[in-house]
């Protein structure tokens, strides 16, 4: 089975894929329900860049046996993806240790992708990225546009023909709201859930507002500029916050919670079954 581990700023997300999958959850009542494509499990963790390659093995090590497998014997290769330089090499340190009768695709300048990159300079696309944009052309093909909502929030542009054409980087939930309580004083951290109205009754309910109201209306007003120029394409969200702020918009059609996972396991593939084009 892949072990596939993608690296956020914030967040670190690991599936496992393998045959015996479970059934596919409802996408909350969008045009397409998630189909996971193997993923049998999957775990969500915080960002600890000062891990060492050891504790990471041991992270991995106990996040498999809580599921009651032995990773040595259930974990047959390793994808990562990493948007954080230091955990990238402390990751490639730990596969070297001790994985290194696996096959392990590090996603970076290099590697296979199947997939042209038409950015100026190639080398700055983010692994992520990459990995979205391969996993978004292999389940929608066609012109597509990827909205990742992470740390920063991110758009991805492929072509009809499959290429990687650019995007847009703004700042994310995280980012803003962090600047909105450091240099407001009045202003206190809140739940993100969904507020009565627009209009909010109160500072916790009128900063929930801009939060899903503001967001959600920045996915449209990008997503509508960038099919100005593109023309029309299918309209994907992923990251930790896509199901906050999709269902707050118009444009979006598909969410993909695990779509950087599923461009990865491609990416591994294309580098260790011969399927690299």
């Amino acid at each position: 089975m892949l072990l596939a581990i993608d690296v956020g700023n914030t967040e670190t997300v690991i599936g496992l894929f393998g045959p015996d999958a479970p059934d596919a959850p409802d996408a909350m009542g969008f045009a397409r329900a998630i189909d996971e494509r193997g993923l049998a499990f999957h775990w969500r963790l915080s960002t600890v860049p000062d891990r060492t390659p050891d504790e990471y093995a041991m992270v991995l090590t106990q996040l498999l046996d809580l599921e009651g497998l032995d990773l040595r014997v259930t974990v047959t290769a390793m994808a990562i993806s990493s948007s954080v330089p230091s955990v990238t090499t402390q990751l490639r340190r730990m596969s070297n240790r001790w994985f290194s009768d696996l096959d392990v695709t590090v996603l970076g300048p290099g590697t296979k992708s199947g997939m042209a990159i038409l950015y100026d300079n190639p080398r700055e696309v983010g692994a992520d990225r990459i990995a979205n944009s391969v996993g978004a052309y292999d389940l929608y093909p066609g012109a597509a546009i990827v909205v990742d909502m992470g740390t920063a929030t991110t758009f991805d542009v492929i072509s009809a023909k499959g290429e990687y054409l650019g995007g847009v980087i703004a700042p994310g939930v995280a980012i803003s709201l962090e600047a909105l309580y450091t240099q407001a004083a009045a202003l206190r951290s809140v739940e993100l859930v969904r507020p009565r109205s627009v209009i909010g009754r109160s500072t916790a309910e009128s900063i929930q507002s801009g939060v899903l109201y503001g967001f959600a209306a920045q996915v449209d007003g990008l997503t509508e500029r960038i099919k100005e120029e593109l023309g029309e394409a299918t309209v994907i969200a992923t990251g930790g916050l896509a199901g906050l702020i999709a269902p707050h918009t118009k444009q979006v059609q598909h969410v993909e919670p695990w779509l950087t996972l599923h461009g990865l396991r491609i990416v591994h593939e294309r580098n260790h079954l011969g399927d690299a084009s």
